[in-house]
């Protein structure tokens, strides 16, 4: 046999008469093509024995490569199928039991059988013949396959220019296909899916598309290197050419302070001196420039000093806006953008008028607490925009870093300043209204407590020198008007919470949802959508049924989003060409918003002994709650469900206390829990319960179930009851009647403790409503209860109710369109008591 070249071309011989068996050499990572030479390492005992057999018949050997190159004794399963038959050119015996061969392709072949393992692998085989159409598309793709592989080449300085002439050698499209593919760097899959691919054309395309894809890397990897070098070549180039630009200048006389011409160094300068910066803080300022000069522009340290210096001379050191301190201009634009919210409105003005008499004033740290949707973020662009100010929004819910408060240390890599500075970076002034919004939604974790950051920001007495560990001197924050926002207090940690002049936003009266929609949300969803109300209108029965009927809610953003809904459906009708004005009434809302939502069930909750409507505060405003009282045969028990928390259920337990200790005097036998259960529950049991002031409804039910009398169901109730039988104070009085007002009720039984609290009620709410006070849980049992029995002996309560204000005909609307009435606003000691 002659001897060839170690990896070059041969003869392709499809057409040879091969055997129906062929003994198999299994090989690692190497795939040979049909006319291709390649050496190879033989050192397996069934190879060896293989090559032992071949060289004494002179027969043809099967090349199959192993799916598993870690495997030592490759069985069927580790083979892949697909081979090339092959005859050696030429054996060297290395050692024992160790061969290196050169080996030529001839044909594809396909194992259909494996019949042998030892002492070598042999199969039965089926050669695969190559169809070679010989057609345009063929010609075609040997012309681009052929350019693009000598683009290829072009674009690899390793490869010798010998290899583009080999190519262009090549008439036979499929031997040059088979030697692009052997030479590619593409994976063993790859390189045995364009084996296994015996058409002449699917191969060339295949083979095509590879090739396609190296040199689209190739030309990219030469157009980033040559970036890189374009960019540190760039950088030496553009220094010496200011200092040469600035030399030519001198020498011309026309370089001055204000020219562009200056260089990096003297501009940066020049910044420092307009910023107009503190003293202290100028001085750490030069000496940050100074070491600039001396850090070779390469560097990475470079660059942080530099964006150090750009942001220390960025930032409004001295700059403030002016305030409109014309307070009936700020009533005005206040009034404009929301409904209501006195305090609030009460609070900006005084801060304006207190402005206008001392200007060194330094600004509050108000604290916005409210359900979701009253207008506590929307109010802080009206407060800016009513005074003059730059608004500055920040969001820290989710905020678990202190980093996001205070900044990062410039050692890090990405430092920047926290979002205070930022903030301040942005609005440009000194001082801007600048809102925390969710002040209650942050967290903390390994990476430090955020809020214990915020304690120095929201300080007066130590925010005129914030310090943000990257700029690392201080910033003056003493002008800046803060505004928090929290939906609740309990998550503000008490340090925090006392450095803010907390102010409370309840939730809205159902008049008060009627104004804001017509006032507000209507020509706002109406502009939104493209419509105008000369085409579309909302009656107030239709407004009042999506607030009574679809929404459930203190605030008014899902009211907002039913009525959006309302608008999209008559745009669809207005896109359709019906364009006649319409009025929606509430017998139209159930087409578009479906069947009602939310209906009262008081008095169907209320129809049997044991049941009391008690009220309760929750985050998001008031709500009803009813307590559900049975019993049953057994042995004494109380049980308690409906997700109550430790005091609730302490509550229950002094209740019944109570009821053991005077059951006497309610008609109710003393050994009452002898061969009896007890069972009370409140509904809505996914929603975790707890707080001493349902006592007095959990008191009630249980007489109520006991001494088998209703209680009446257009009555709620709140109060903490003692085992004296004693009714005390409870909180969020003013959300609880909300709540109660929205839902229908009109009297409600109240801890005589909290009548000073009716003044919070806002007016509409309080004349519309009856207040009953209690000071002993007889007195709650004497409203509540329908038609006790006599044996009770409940007497009436010592102290007055406060019955609803009776209006004129007419007047139960205010002005007529759901604005709040205008009658003066009464004081505490008004507060009329009815005999």
């Amino acid at each position: 046999m002659s001897d060839r070249s170690e990896r070059g071309i041969g003869e392709r011989r499809d057409d040879l008469d091969f055997p129906e068996e062929i003994g198999i050499l299994p090989v690692r990572n190497t795939i040979l093509y049909p006319g291709l030479i390649i050496p190879l390492a033989v050192g397996r005992s069934g190879s060896v024995r293989l090559l032992e057999e071949v060289n004494k018949e002179d027969s043809f050997i099967g090349i199959l490569t192993q799916k598993d190159p870690a495997e030592d004794n490759p069985r069927e399963d580790d083979l892949y199928h697909v081979g090339t038959v092959a005859r050696i050119i030429k054996t060297v015996k290395l050692a024992q039991d160790n061969y290196n061969v050169v080996i030529q392709g001839l044909a594809r072949f396909r194992a259909t059988k494996f019949i042998q393992y030892d002492p070598y692998m042999k199969v039965q085989m089926q050669v695969l013949k190559e169809d070679a159409p010989g057609d345009v598309e063929t010609e075609a793709l040997a012309i681009n396959l052929k350019a693009t592989a000598k683009e290829v080449i072009k674009h690899m300085p390793n490869v010798p220019d010998e290899a583009a002439s080999m190519i262009e050698g090549l008439t036979d499209p499929g031997q040059m296909t088979d030697l692009i593919a052997a030479n590619m760097e593409i994976s063993i899959a790859e390189r045995q899916e364009i084996l296994e691919t015996v058409g002449l054309n699917a191969r060339m395309k295949l083979v095509l598309r590879h090739l396609t894809h190296r040199l689209e890397v190739l030309k990219l990897s030469q157009k980033i290197s040559s970036q890189v070098k374009g960019e540190m070549n760039k950088t030496q180039r553009e220094y010496f050419l200011r200092q040469q630009l600035k030399a030519i200048r001198e020498e011309l006389g026309e370089l001055d302070e204000d020219d562009e011409g200056l260089d990096e160094f003297e501009q940066l300068a020049k910044k420092i001196e307009e910023s107009n910066m503190p003293e202290e803080v100028e001085k750490t300022a030069r000496k940050e420039l100074k070491r600039l000069k001396t850090i070779q522009p390469s560097s990475a340290e470079y660059t942080v000093a530099r964006t150090y210096l750009d942001w220390m001379t960025t930032l409004p050191w001295q700059r403030l806006s002016k305030d409109n301190l014309d307070t009936k201009n700020v009533r005005e634009v206040l009034d404009q953008d929301h409904y209501d919210l006195d305090k609030v409105k009460k609070r900006i003005v005084e801060y304006l008028a207190v402005r206008r008499l001392k200007d060194d004033m330094k600004g509050p740290i108000l604290c916005f607490v409210g359900p979701p949707g009253v207008g506590k973020t929307s109010l802080g662009k009206s407060i800016a925009r009513a005074i003059g100010r730059e608004f500055v929004r920040i969001s820290l819910g989710g905020v678990h870093d202190e980093a996001e408060i205070r900044g990062h240390r410039r050692t890090y890599v990405g430092a920047l300043p926290g979002r205070i500075i930022q903030g301040m970076k942005k609005a440009n002034v000194r001082n801007p209204v600048f809102m925390l919004d969710e002040i209650d939604k942050l967290g903390r974790d390994f990476r430090g407590d955020p809020a214990s950051a915020l304690l120095e920001v929201l300080d007066p007495e130590q925010n005129n020198s914030f310090s943000d560990h990257y700029l690392e001197v201080p910033f003056d924050l003493s002008k800046v008007l803060f505004i928090a926002t929290a939906n609740q207090l309990d998550p503000v940690p008490p340090a925090l919470r006392d450095r803010m002049e907390v102010i409370e936003l309840p939730g809205y009266t159902r008049e008060e949802k009627l104004f804001i929609a017509k006032k507000f949300l209507l020509p706002k969803q109406l502009q939104e959508h493209g419509l105008t109300d000369t085409f579309l209108k909302f009656g107030d029965d239709a407004v009042y049924s999506i607030i009574d009927s679809y929404t459930r809610e203190a605030g008014v953003r899902n009211l907002e989003r039913r009525v959006a809904d309302v608008c999209r459906s008559q745009a669809v009708e207005f896109a359709e060409g019906k364009t006649e004005p319409k009025t929606i009434a509430e017998k139209d809302l159930a087409a578009v918003l479906g069947p009602e939502r939310f209906f009262s069930e008081v008095a169907e909750r209320t129809g049997v002994p044991g049941v009391s409507t008690g009220l309760a505060w929750t985050p998001t405003g008031g709500d009803l709650i009813f307590i559900e009282a049975s019993r049953m045969k057994g042995k004494g028990t109380l049980t308690l469900t409906g997700q109550l928390g430790d005091v609730m259920k302490e509550s229950a337990q002094a209740a019944l206390s109570f009821i053991r200790s005077n059951a006497k005097m309610y008609g109710i036998s003393e050994d009452f829990l002898k061969e009896q259960d007890l069972h009370v529950h409140i509904p809505a049991g996914a929603i975790p319960k707890d707080g001493p002031s349902a006592g007095v409804t959990l008191f009630t039910a249980l007489v109520s179930l006991l001494s088998n009398v209703k209680v009446r169901h257009d009555v709620a109730m709140t109060g903490e009851i003692t085992l004296r039988g004693k009714v005390l104070a409870i909180g969020g009085l003013k959300e609880k009647t909300l709540a109660a007002h929205r839902a229908g009720i009109r009297r409600i039984i109240l801890p005589e403790r909290n009548r000073k609290d009716l003044v919070d009620i806002p007016e509409r709410t309080r004349d519309e409503m009856e207040f009953l006070f209690a000071q002993e849980v007889n007195d709650v049992l004497y409203y509540a209860l329908l038609n006790p029995p006599a044996s009770m002996k409940l007497k009436k309560p010592k102290v007055d109710p406060v019955r609803p204000v009776p209006r004129p005909p007419g007047a139960g609307d205010g002005d007529g369109d759901g604005a709040k009435s205008k009658r003066k606003e009464k004081k505490p000691a008004e507060i009329r008591a009815a005999n």
